[in-house]
Formats: structure tokens, sequence, C-alpha cells
């Protein structure tokens, strides 16, 4: 008898944590978990910084040759974004110009944050990242989060010097997409991705009329509506589309940008408030 309860021990030990931890009050859990991630956030944001000053020891070991040609190509995508930067100027003084002659209200502004990758975890469970900004930086939970191929994901919860990015790919995101070219809202939500698997989403309410496939894939953007994304950032590629069990509309597959397991660095877009 003796020897049976020894070797139930540890599942009675387990059994009482776990009822325990169900009757804690909620507001104790909140406190706990924040308190943890408050504690480990400097140990991640050191390892972050030690990868950056070795990423630049490994540059200076690079030839005098290899920085010259470095250099030009810089020099090419300087010039590049010089021109760009004037266009963008013009477009803003145009689309001021049209919103004055039509009395429409000027759209919401975002300036830019940008952040380092303290920590990706992916599983099954979750999607997401750790940036090396936080309350420090006035950042806030549900502030979008984006990159140079279109969207990261967004804020979930935000500590003193750290933030949680929760990515397109994870199924707490969800937001209005709308495919290239079309005007109609369509669903869009992060799909259950395997581990070491291709990130992917699902879309829902999707017009009749839209066909996409593996080879003649369709761009998915984000549509604007609700005031979280600017309106035409890239959320994917539709690779697959198939009547509901509705009939009413069709059901698809998004495959996300593959750049998003290896982001070394993101923009948070935060909501410019008008006097």
């Amino acid at each position: 008898m003796p020897k049976r309860y020894d070797q139930a021990r540890p599942f009675l030990t387990l059994g009482f944590v776990v009822a325990a931890w169900l009757v804690i009050p909620t507001v104790f859990k909140t406190f706990t978990r924040a308190s943890f991630f408050e504690l480990t956030a400097p140990v991640g944001v050191a390892a972050s910084y030690a990868r950056d000053l070795q990423e630049y020891w490994t540059l200076r070991l690079h030839s005098n040759g290899e920085l010259i040609e470095a250099g030009r190509d810089l020099a090419r995508l300087n010039a590049s974004y010089d021109l760009a930067v004037q266009q963008n100027i013009e477009m803003q003084g145009e689309i001021a110009r049209l919103e004055g002659i039509l009395r429409l209200p000027s759209y919401t502004g975002f300036r830019s944050e940008h952040a380092r990758v303290v920590r990706r975890d992916f599983s099954g469970w979750w999607q997401r990242l750790t940036i090396r900004k936080g309350k420090n930086y006035n950042l806030n939970v549900g502030a979008p989060v984006v990159f140079s191929g279109g969207v990261v994901g967004r804020v979930s919860e935000v500590f003193a010097y750290t933030a949680t990015v929760d990515l397109i790919s994870s199924q707490t995101v969800r937001l209005a997409a709308v495919v290239e070219g079309d005007t109609r809202p369509i669903s869009y939500q992060g799909g259950l991705n395997p581990t070491f698997g291709s990130a992917g989403g699902v879309i829902e309410f999707v017009p009749l009329d839209i066909f996409a496939s593996a080879n003649s894939t369709k761009r998915l953007v984000t549509s604007g509506l609700g005031g979280v994304f600017p309106p035409g950032l890239t959320i994917g590629s539709v690779i697959k589309v198939e009547p509901s069990t509705d009939g009413l509309f069709k059901s698809g597959e998004v495959k996300l940008d593959e750049r998003l397991a290896a982001l070394t660095e993101v923009t948070v877009l935060l909501t410019i408030e008008t006097p």
C-alpha cells in the first residue's frame, strides 16, 4: 500500500497544483504572469544585444572589396528610396488636395516605431514574437506590426521594455481583407500551423466569382475596415478556394510570407493623436 501511494504521489501533487491554480483569483494570475515576463525579459534582451554585437564583429571581418561592393549596392538602394520618398510626398499632396475639394475627413495617420526581435515562439498553439520595445516607447495593445513584405501581426501584450506580437499566422488574429482588385471584404484568420511547417491562414465569406489555385494565386491585402491596419498591406497569397457548406460563399487557404519565421526587425504602427 505505501509503495502504491508513493507511485501515485506525483499525480496527486500535480492534481493539487492544478486545482489550486483554478481557484486562484484571475487578478493574481495576471499579476504573476506579468511579473514573470518582467523578470525574464532582461535575459532575452541581453541575448538580443549580444547577437547584434556578434553580427557587428562578423561584418568587421569582411574584406575591403566586399565592403566597397556592399556600399555601391547601398548607394543604389538609397537612390531608389529617395525617388520613392519624392513620389510619396507628391501623392500625399494630391490626396490632401482631393480631400479639400471633396471635403473628406483626413485619414488617420501613423508613426513608425522600429523594433528588434528578441525571441520567436512558434508552436501548434501560438505563433508570436517578442520585440525589444514596450511601455518605454508608448507601445499599446492592438497596434499593427508590419515589415517590408506586409503584415506581421499585432501587439498582444506590452511590458516595461518588451512587447509580445501575435503573428498573422496565429489563430488569435482575425481581420477584414480583400482580394487585390476587388472591394468586397472577406474574413481572414490565422490557421493551425505545424511547428516546422509553412505558415498559413484561412479565409471565409469569399464571393463565388473569385477563383484561385496554386498555379494562379491571388494577392490578399488588408481592407482598412476596423481602423487597425491601413488598407493595401499584403497579408499573403490565396492558393485555394472552394464552395462553403452553405453554398453562398467560398472558403480558402492563404500562404503567408516565409520571411515571417526569420524576421530580425519589425515596425510597429502607432496612431498619431489628432489635436
